[in-house]
């Protein structure tokens, strides 16, 4: 790293300092890059912990809204969605189906 661009990472705001290890006895120690293999370990443990949604729900379940604008009403799973953490509810609103769009978390099953 140049001395222009350390200037530039020192006085971006947000920034307060580095941990490292290299030149300690320097003012202000200069980040230490990361080897290729580190970058690589730090990549597939991201892809390892991508956080996956247990759906209890199916299309045709009765389903009860907890939260949200349509707290409250009862509805019929039209589609599950578990890639974006979403189900598609058909409520009634003075008497016709309206499609709606809620996360898992909004919803609950009944019976």
């Amino acid at each position: 790293m140049d001395d222009q661009s350390w200037y530039v990472v020192r006085n971006t705001p947000g920034i307060t300092g580095f941990i490292s290890a290299d030149e300690e006895g320097e003012r202000k120690a200069r980040p230490v890059p990361l080897t290729e293999k580190e970058v690589s370990n730090i990549f597939r443990r991201m892809a390892d912990a991508q956080p996956r949604a247990k759906v209890g729900l199916a299309k045709g379940q009765n389903v009860k809204v907890i939260d949200g604008p349509f707290s409250e009403f009862i509805g019929v799973v039209d589609e599950v969605m578990p890639d974006k953490g979403k189900v598609r509810v058909l409520v009634s609103f003075f008497g016709r189906e309206t499609p709606v769009e809620l996360d898992f978390l909004q919803t609950e099953r009944i019976g």
